[in-house]
């Protein structure tokens, strides 16, 4: 698959998301009001939409149609944005902008912004509650988004980028934040697909090392990302890591030596569906791989 032809799948996957969470969400209008809006807000302010596609493409992978990997597609974007909104809040990185537009905080107060995380993450867990499937399947799922969304993953990767500020380079700390802060999200969006399609063992593995590989490479672009690119383009603060002290790769590596790793582990993560017997289905997945890494914004 060419960048050209995986773009076009991207954004349509993007909109097939945007469909389901639109359906699934409750209205802006219903009770409470603000509190919805301010959802809504967060959820549809744009964005790529990775963790649904990658998500929709393991579930592809292991032969189902994406209607399979619907509900655990939309719990991950919700659980993602959740994130987003409390990582933006003042008492943590006091961002303005997101995805281009004013942050959840800023349009509807902070309040707000902190219950409507708070109801998108449990929303995230009763769509997979709710879904069409043996309740092995959704137990098996919600499983998964609990691991990847707790003290162990992205609430303690959030937790060690914050106490990074100002401290020496470190790349085993680096690591640790790339893992859980980012990548643990990244293995839940892959492995729910397998999951919800029912995938074999083999598929699982796969799903698990592909991922762990993409997201950390993930993370070492949005490091150079902020590093060299601006606001217009990335549709956030840009620079705001090195103006904190924040541990990146950028301060731990170099550039170079983070372009050098981004290169790495996006070869290892295509080297990863290697098991896979669909060919198509690999050239899908080592086609957002590329993208992952060459991304501009």
């Amino acid at each position: 698959m060419n960048a050209e032809e995986l773009k076009r799948d991207l954004k349509d996957l993007a909109t097939w998301t945007e469909a389901a969470l639109d359906r699934l969400v409750p209205p802006a209008a219903a009770r409470p009001a603000p509190l919805h809006a301010a959802m809504r807000h967060s959820l549809f302010a744009g964005g790529k939409r990775i963790r649904p596609a990658l998500c929709a493409m393991w579930a592809g992978a292991c032969g189902a149609d994406r209607t399979a990997a619907e509900h655990p597609a939309a719990a991950i974007e919700c659980l993602h944005t959740y994130t987003l909104i409390h990582d933006d809040l003042p008492c943590m990185d006091d961002d303005d902008l997101r995805r281009g537009v004013p942050t959840c905080h800023k349009v509807y107060g902070e309040a707000v912004a902190l219950l409507a995380g708070d109801a998108l993450q449990a929303l995230a867990f009763r769509l997979l509650s709710a879904m069409p499937a043996p309740p092995e399947v959704a137990l098996a799922c919600v499983a998964e988004l609990a691991a990847a969304a707790g003290p162990g993953a992205v609430v303690g990767g959030q937790v060690e980028d914050m106490l990074s500020g100002g401290l020496p380079p470190d790349a085993e700390r680096l690591l640790y934040i790339q893992r859980h802060k980012t990548g643990d999200l990244i293995a839940c969006a892959c492995r729910m697909g397998v999951l919800a399609a029912r995938g074999g063992a083999a598929a699982l593995a796969a799903a698990t090392a592909y991922a762990g590989a993409l997201g950390e490479a993930f993370q070492i672009a949005d490091d150079l990302l902020d590093a060299t690119s601006d606001a217009a383009a990335l549709g956030k603060t840009a620079g705001k890591d090195a103006a904190q002290g924040k541990l990146t790769a950028v301060s731990v590596y170099g550039p170079g030596g983070a372009r050098e790793r981004l290169a790495a582990r996006t070869a290892d993560a295509i080297a990863a569906l290697g098991p896979l017997p669909d060919g198509a289905a690999r050239g899908r997945l080592a086609a957002l791989a590329r993208y992952v890494a060459e991304r501009r914004s």
